[in-house]
């Protein structure tokens, strides 16, 4: 018996903290890096072809039902940071992304998570993967 080596789908971005991020001290302010997964997980949509605009253009919307961050180092204005944005797959109608950021130097600086569901142009929550999403995740070869 073979065993099925997993697909990782990631991507890698830059963001550069501005001075409007930052805190007196010039410490991103913490609620900031919840935008930083944002931005991660549109480029990462962007990239892979199930961005929003795609999501939208298939009937769907796919609000954020759960978001957690742990911070473990600061990024501090004008640093060039690296988002790392992992697509975690499930069975289930939603959609899981894991966060990794590191500061310039390459040090691990915060870790997340959010948890997309589906809904369609009613606004009525999917309870099965839409055939679009179903598509894409057989076309990324994760399925």
């Amino acid at each position: 018996m073979q065993s099925k080596e997993k697909k990782e789908l990631s991507f890698i971005s830059k963001i550069r903290v501005r001075f409007t991020e930052t805190d007196p001290l010039g410490i991103v302010w913490h609620g900031n890096y919840i935008q930083y997964f944002e931005d991660g997980r549109e480029a990462f949509g962007r990239k892979f072809g199930i961005s929003y605009l795609e999501q939208k253009a298939n009937g769907f919307t796919s609000p954020i039902v759960k978001s957690s961050c742990e911070h473990k180092l600061p990024l501090r204005y004008g640093d060039v940071a690296t988002v790392k944005t992992i697509f975690m797959n499930s069975p289930a109608a939603k959609m899981i992304f894991k966060y990794q950021i590191f500061d310039p130097s390459g040090n691990l600086v915060c870790t997340g998570e959010t948890v997309q569901v589906f809904l369609n142009d009613k606004g009525e929550l999917s309870l099965t993967n839409p055939p679009f999403f179903t598509d894409w995740k057989e076309k990324m070869g994760i399925e």
